[in-house]
């Protein structure tokens, strides 16, 4: 029985850091997000960190991608960037592959 409980702790522990590094991803892909966006906004430096920054607290405001799309959309169209939902998911599916890149780099 013990064979089993190691397996299954052995399981557990795999499924937690997955469960960590896709965090560590989306936290990052949202980061970098939020500087593509500052900058095409035309923010300083200390104000594209800053959005940047606001950009990951939204996924944990509400929850997901769409509430990310949402602030982003809402941003960029108010700073009068001629910019759409898809460019926005385009843009969001870049910035995953460059957040993976950067955290295998970090190993």
């Amino acid at each position: 029985m013990t064979t089993f409980d190691d397996r299954e702790r052995a399981f557990e522990v795999k499924f937690a850091r997955e469960q960590e590094h896709q965090f560590r991803v989306v936290a990052r892909r949202n980061k970098l997000l939020g500087w593509w966006a500052g900058h095409l906004m035309r923010l300083n430096e200390a104000e594209v960190d800053a959005y940047a920054r606001d950009v990951v607290h939204a996924e944990f405001e509400g929850g997901g991608d769409e509430d990310v799309v949402r602030k982003l959309l809402g941003d960029l169209t108010g700073a009068g960037v001629d910019i759409d939902e898809a460019r926005i998911r385009q843009a969001m599916d870049e910035q995953m592959v460059e957040a993976r890149r950067q955290l295998i780099e970090e190993v």
